[in-house]
């Protein structure tokens, strides 16, 4: 007999720690990428914050954010990216690392 788990998913116990939403307590993910660019590679960190509930003035509770700056001769960027689940922030800060140029001293 196959036991499912209930429609809206299995809570984490680290989620019940938060006993007012002004904590904003949230989980955090940490994911690496290369950005292949002038015959160099550009290492960026991405860190995604994986919130209890979404913070004030937010609908979404997954929040990513780069480490590095892209775009910077032009209008400094800092990649990040909102989404209902993790891949869907990752993917739209990883979509802002790839669409800008990094132009810094690091290669």
């Amino acid at each position: 007999m196959c036991v499912l788990p209930p429609a809206g998913g299995n809570v984490s116990d680290w989620k019940f720690a938060q006993k007012d939403v002004s904590e904003e307590l949230a989980q955090i993910h940490s994911y690496s990428m290369k950005k292949h660019q002038n015959g160099g590679d550009v290492c960026f960190v991405i860190t995604v914050k994986e919130f209890v509930a979404p913070p004030p003035g937010q609908y979404a509770r997954f929040f990513a954010q780069a480490d590095k700056f892209v775009n910077q001769k032009t209008a400094p960027l800092l990649p990040t990216g909102w989404g209902n689940s993790l891949l869907d922030a990752l993917c739209a800060c990883v979509r802002m690392i790839r669409e800008f140029p990094y132009e810094g001293t690091e290669t």
